[in-house]
């Protein structure tokens, strides 16, 4: 717990990228409640508070972590494309592009 604690930042990246065994949700409530006034947590998630129950597999655990990040925070909401997606769809529109000028119909 002494590892967790101890940064002044703790970025918890992809949040809900994988379901959290019951043991593994319980071990992030204690380190959101050691932390909790202390120092700063980032949590990046695509997951909505709505489906943090699910995600930490107990709708209690979830409230009360959502109670401790919530209090006193910033919440920044990013909708669109990522920046893979958006790069993949240039590249992609580019191979478009490269290959229409080639291509010339049958006769």
């Amino acid at each position: 717990m002494r590892f967790f604690a101890g940064p002044t930042l703790l970025v918890i990246d992809e949040l809900g990228y994988l379901p959290l065994p019951a043991e593994a949700a319980s071990a992030l409530f204690q380190v959101v409640a050691q932390r909790y006034l202390k120092t700063s947590i980032v949590v990046t998630t695509n997951r909505s508070v709505a489906e943090w129950g699910a995600v930490l597999g107990d709708t209690t655990v979830a409230a009360a972590m959502l109670d401790r990040l919530l209090h006193r925070s910033v919440v920044i909401k990013l909708d669109g494309d990522s920046y893979r997606l958006r790069d993949h769809h240039a590249r992609s529109q580019d191979q478009r592009t490269a290959t229409a000028d080639t291509r010339r119909p049958l006769q």
